[in-house]
């Protein structure tokens, strides 16, 4: 019996490529054949680590399949063509709403993905959503085998790096660093972003706004974010990173004095978790998966009014004790995450899939 690991694009670094490699390792140590297929794979990532989806053959019916499904493919529309049992992981699809002003591809791609979740919802044995969110989108969309919840996979280990030196010495002049982590997309509202940030830098003048991500693909989008930040003349205090390497991500991390988010869809966040890693305090507008990922952890807000946003970000930077508060429950919450634990939750859910007749 041969586990199966399929999808559209493996990436290097990306939330999805890493729990599938990650998942890789976790079968081969459950003492099962494990194996990795895409269309497109990054050729920053090591040789052999994955194979063309064309060097797919001789899929047994005794051979299980986990399909990751995040995006619009046609890949999905040959999955039943495989006679084995058939497993997916569902990673959420941003809704095309979200791209419609900015990119007709995008919608298009995330229009096709929606098609694409609805044509599997009667061909597939069995389904594993990062959250419960997740869960509760694929039953709305008339799933009827066992969908179960398997946060993604972490290997924290990664994070031990050592952050890059440059990013510290240049950041680390004793501004506020507020900092948001993920790609410049019009469902994660970096504009609500600012326009917080623009309210408290009122009451903070040393404080600065780090958006870490790239915006490859939403070109529009962000320039109509940079148009935005000139036009509050935050034009020297808000920072657009673009695509930077993990140390430099790793350093933003390290500077930041809180992590805010007011996306408005998330399918899981791991930046969320990443950020209670790092001991920074986390505060959030309440939306989508974003309650499910914090478990009671973090500051989550039901109002995303600039004003109110403003506030909250400063009692939380300038109270210690209730900063010191924050991380003590986003530890105990990152403990939910722990590798070993997911790791086993993967492994029960698996092998109870597996023992099915």
């Amino acid at each position: 019996m041969r586990i199966i690991q399929l999808l559209p694009t493996l990436s290097f670094g990306d939330a999805i490529g890493n729990d599938t490699i990650a998942l890789d390792g976790a079968i081969s140590s459950f003492g099962f054949d494990s194996e990795i297929y895409a269309e497109n794979i990054d050729k920053r990532l090591p040789q052999n680590i994955a194979r063309k989806i064309d060097k797919l053959k001789g899929v047994g019916h005794d051979d299980i399949l986990i399909y990751h499904k995040s995006t619009g493919t046609d890949l999905t529309f040959s999955l039943d063509k495989f006679d084995c049992r058939r497993i997916m992981v569902y990673h959420n699809i941003t809704p095309p709403e979200f791209f419609r002003p900015y990119s007709p591809a995008a919608t298009t791609l995330t229009e096709y993905g929606y098609e694409g979740v609805r044509y599997l919802s009667d061909k597939v044995d069995y389904c594993l959503a990062d959250s419960g969110y997740n869960r509760s989108e694929l039953l709305k969309m008339g799933y009827t085998c066992p969908v179960d919840v398997r946060p993604i996979l972490i290997k924290f280990d990664d994070y031990k790096q050592t952050p890059d030196a440059d990013t510290i010495s240049r950041y680390s002049d004793g501004k506020t660093n507020l900092i948001f982590v993920g790609r410049i997309a019009p469902n994660k509202r970096q504009e609500n972003i600012i326009r917080a940030f623009y309210c408290y830098k009122r009451l903070n003048p040393e404080s600065r706004l780090i958006l870490v991500g790239s915006y490859a693909g939403m070109e529009n989008y962000f320039e109509r974010l940079v148009k935005y930040v000139k036009a509050l003349g935050l034009d020297d205090d808000v920072i657009f990173t673009g695509h930077i390497r993990f140390s430099e991500i790793l350093a933003y991390y390290r500077l930041a004095d809180a992590f805010v988010c007011m996306s408005e869809h998330e399918g899981f966040c791991v930046p969320l978790v990443e950020a209670m890693f790092f001991d920074v305090p986390v505060i959030a507008y309440d939306t989508s998966a974003i309650s499910d990922t914090l478990g009671g952890s973090g500051v989550l807000l039901d109002d995303n009014d600039p004003v109110f946003v403003s506030r909250v970000i400063d009692r939380v930077v300038s109270d210690k004790k209730l900063q010191s508060h924050i991380i003590d429950g986003q530890r105990r919450r990152l403990e939910d995450f722990s590798y070993e634990r997911i790791r086993d939750i993967f492994e029960k859910q698996l092998k109870s899939f597996i023992n099915k007749p």
